[in-house]
């Protein structure tokens, strides 16, 4: 299995090994590669599950990136594990560089100058649109006055730019993602399925052995 843990983590150990996983980034970039590369598919396929996974993370859709990158690999018919493996590339640290990169492209694409309170306070727009918006869910079941102030704002200053600035850096390094990965799947199978060969033409050769030896006798 992909996704099994033999030793179940609890809620914060979750959350830490967001921020900084068992071992560094370091060891979690090799087993997500290792992951990758044993995918029983042919590499063109696995080939854009990297894509749409890496792709997706340039979305502003924060908590359904894994939805998307399924939805996008079955679009494109690439392998859905793969794009998942893939949305790895979207974590706290990048997310930083992903976000700056997206907001300046959006702003600039929109024709306008990104305004200094969003660079500054962008997080804070995050919680007060996700503050309203849960707010707004239980005013629609209590009856009480919804709060719309923030929303708007968010919309226009961060959750637009960010959408439309996404795409471009978004589809560049999706792209750059698929080729370079490409090759290497494709040699790692390969070598794979020669080992694989190998083996069987070994046992073959023993099993031959051993049937001349018994006729021998």
């Amino acid at each position: 299995m992909v996704f099994k843990r033999r030793n179940k983590q609890s809620w914060l150990q979750w959350l830490a090994g967001l921020v900084w996983p068992k071992g560094g980034w370091g060891r979690a970039i090799r087993y997500v590669n290792h992951r990758l590369f044993r995918l029983p598919d042919p590499p063109h396929r696995i080939a854009r599950g990297i894509f749409a996974g890496v792709f997706v993370t340039f979305t502003p859709f924060f908590g359904l990136h894994f939805f998307l990158a399924v939805l996008l690999s079955w679009i494109m018919r690439g392998n859905i594990i793969a794009a998942l493996l893939a949305t790895f590339v979207g974590n706290p640290p990048t997310f930083v560089v992903i976000a700056a990169v997206s907001l300046e492209t959006g702003h600039w694409l929109l024709g306008r100058p990104p305004p200094a309170e969003v660079d500054e306070g962008m997080f804070e727009l995050f919680w007060h649109a996700i503050r309203d918006f849960f707010w707004n869910i239980y005013a629609l079941l209590t009856g009480t006055e919804p709060e719309w102030g923030s929303l708007p704002v968010f919309y226009h200053e961060v959750f637009l730019p960010y959408m439309v600035g996404g795409l471009i850096p978004g589809a560049i390094c999706a792209l750059a993602a698929y080729y370079f990965s490409l090759p290497f799947i494709q040699a790692y199978q390969n070598r794979r399925q020669g080992r694989i060969k190998s083996k069987l033409a070994e046992l073959k050769e023993k099993a031959a052995a051993k049937k001349a030896a018994k006729k021998t006798d």
